[in-house]
């Protein structure tokens, strides 16, 4: 829309062939609605950001728990392997409760080492000889993000 300014009447215009005209819309600055869409773009951009970098933590703050758990759990096998077979008949208190609960070095973490004969294993084959051969488990579990997890790693051990 176009807004005819001038001092001289209409007759006086056509006539010199001067028609001045003024915009009455600016193109210059930025309206309400540019800020508001910038910031939600901006907003939004912002968001996704954060949420991959909270995925990404959080995603190796639990790889780092569970190769500590693995690692734990390593040790304590190599740490039974190394006593010897004669070692693990201490780790077994009583046939009801055939297993070690305690909390590790490290701290958040809880170790369970439980020991089975092979022939309790295999039930009902009379050919099996008791206290040959033992499974000896480990689990480590620890918690994340509010639930129990656990990393369980077992050996065959023979006399």
């Amino acid at each position: 829309m176009y807004v005819k300014i001038s001092s001289f009447s209409k007759k006086q215009q056509i006539e010199k062939g001067k028609i001045l005209t003024m915009k009455i819309k600016s193109e210059k600055g930025y309206t309400g609605i540019d800020i508001a869409i910038s910031v939600v773009v901006l907003f939004i951009f912002v968001s996704l950001i954060a949420v991959l970098s909270y995925n990404f933590n959080s995603r190796t703050h639990e790889i780092e728990l569970a190769s500590e758990a693995t690692y734990l759990a390593i040790d304590e096998i190599e740490n039974i392997k190394n006593a010897g077979f004669d070692a693990i008949e201490t780790i077994r208190y009583d046939e009801n409760n055939p297993y070690i609960d305690r909390e590790t070095q490290t701290s958040g973490f809880f170790e369970k080492v439980t020991v089975k004969d092979y022939a309790d294993i295999k039930t009902g084959d009379s050919t099996i000889v008791p206290n040959l051969v033992k499974q000896v488990i480990v689990e480590i579990s620890y918690m994340f993000k509010g639930k129990t997890q656990t990393v369980e790693l077992s050996t065959i051990l023979s006399k």
